[in-house]
């Protein structure tokens, strides 16, 4: 699925709430296709992430606007992006229209002109399919029960040494949830061309071999006389 049939795929867009596996999809895909990857939500975790290390709130909608305006490379490459108070703090920095404006181009250059000379791009986040690429040559929208979100973020936390209980992860992540799909800005939606597929039992492996036979279906339509 390399060869030549898949030169029409250049852009791909993953897009899911938190803990869908959006981000383990991503990764896979682009290793497979050997495309370049973006995870987006870094780019917003960074802006959060160092408004906390300012001293600063998320909800400075001026402090974050900066900060997303002046995002350095150090700022992505900070080692707490993935804990859950810059999770909250991204999640918060992520619904300011200006943060998003500022972070727009970035973005859109990243899937235009992958780094490294690679031969296409793969974007994760919530709002790919949707407003950064909406020409993506694929969009993919992974969702998951709440259930099954919380307790694959109860057991990543774990595993990195964070000391919490299932009731505040549960907690923080139907008020996320609440964030993003009400924000103003960009709300977490799947596109309407988007594969939609519902990750909450399924394996990571199940999950990539789905999308691989839906792009290899696409790819015998496309090619059909």
């Amino acid at each position: 699925m390399c060869g030549p049939q898949m030169s029409a795929l250049r852009v791909i867009a993953v897009d899911g709430p938190a803990a869908s596996g959006k981000g383990t999809l991503a990764r896979r895909l682009a290793a497979h296709f050997d495309f370049a990857h973006l995870d987006t939500g870094s780019l917003y975790r960074a802006v959060a992430a160092r408004l906390l290390r300012q001293g600063a709130s998320p909800q400075d909608q001026v402090a974050a606007a900066a900060a997303a305006l002046d995002l350095q490379a150090a700022d992505l490459a900070a080692r707490n992006l993935r804990t859950e108070a810059v999770s909250q703090g991204a999640s918060v920095v992520a619904a300011i229209p200006e943060v998003r404006r500022n972070l727009l181009e970035y973005q859109r250059n990243f899937a235009r002109s992958p780094p490294h000379g690679k031969a296409g791009a793969v974007l994760d986040g919530r709002d790919i399919g949707t407003v950064i690429c909406p020409d993506a040559d694929l969009k993919i929208f992974l969702t998951a029960s709440l259930e099954a979100r919380v307790e694959r973020r109860f057991r990543e936390l774990r595993a990195a040494g964070a000391d919490t209980i299932r009731p505040r992860v549960h907690a923080e992540m139907v008020e996320r949830d609440r964030r993003d799909s009400e924000r103003a800005a960009a709300p977490l939606q799947a596109a309407p061309d988007a594969l939609k597929l519902d990750t909450s039992n399924l394996d990571e492996d199940a999950v990539f071999a789905a999308v691989l036979a839906h792009i290899e279906a696409k790819e015998i339509r496309r090619s059909a006389p």
